[in-house]
């Protein structure tokens, strides 16, 4: 099965794809731009992302006047803010897995046992065991969330 990664597209293949001179691709695999992977026999396979990226440095190129070193600065961080938007995802769906599994209200009496309460549910009094003339204290503490 191949996909949008999968390294199936030949040197000029791949130019064609884009609509680049064999050899500008080249260039831009010894820049750094758009480095295809190599087979045994050290020859360049291009996956249909690669196609895609040189499409980008065409655009920025010609379209934005964008130089080589600025492109290759464009396209590094972008890479880098992708990077970094897969491990804030993976951090927030840790974080809503935690807060799930300890998203509980806590209820403390006036003899000081602390309760753990489920959300959405009314404390009681009596389920505290609160003792009459203690004065009655009751506190709910709820962790805070941030967001």
């Amino acid at each position: 099965m191949t996909t949008d990664d999968t390294p199936v597209l030949t040197v000029s293949q791949a130019a064609e794809l884009a609509g680049m001179h064999p050899q500008t691709l080249r260039q831009y695999d010894r820049l750094g731009l758009v480095v295809p992977r190599r087979t045994a026999g050290r020859g360049r396979r291009y996956s249909r992302r690669d196609v895609a990226r040189l499409l980008q440095v065409q655009r920025l190129a010609q379209g934005e006047g964008i130089n080589l070193a600025g492109i290759k600065r464009i396209l590094d961080l972008e890479q880098h803010v992708s990077v970094l938007e897969r491990q804030l995802a993976d951090l927030l769906r840790m974080q809503a897995a935690r807060d799930e599994a300890e998203g509980r209200v806590f209820a403390a009496g006036s003899g000081g046992e602390v309760v753990a309460v489920p959300l959405g549910r009314r404390v009681r009094r009596s389920e505290l065991r609160v003792e009459r003339g203690r004065g009655g204290a009751l506190v709910l503490w709820r962790p805070q969330r941030r967001g």
